[in-house]
């Protein structure tokens, strides 16, 4: 084996080694994604808006949008 297939080789390894790392490795808490709620991002959901829904027993249901 060449030095060319040596150093071709130690690529893929190295990459199949990073790959095969970062899928076990944990994955660090993400508030948005983990709870699906864009409550945690800084002034980010404050542009977009809020949807607020209300409803009581026996009434029907309203859905408020405020978009700013």
């Amino acid at each position: 084996m060449d030095w060319q297939e040596t150093g071709a080789l130690s690529i893929v390894a190295i990459t199949a080694a990073i790959f095969i790392v970062q899928k076990f490795r944990p994955k660090k808490f993400n508030f948005q994604r983990d709870t699906h709620c864009g409550c945690s991002s800084s002034g980010n959901a404050a542009s977009k808006g809020s949807i607020i829904f209300h409803a009581r027993k026996g009434e029907r249901g309203e859905i408020i949008m405020k978009m700013k």
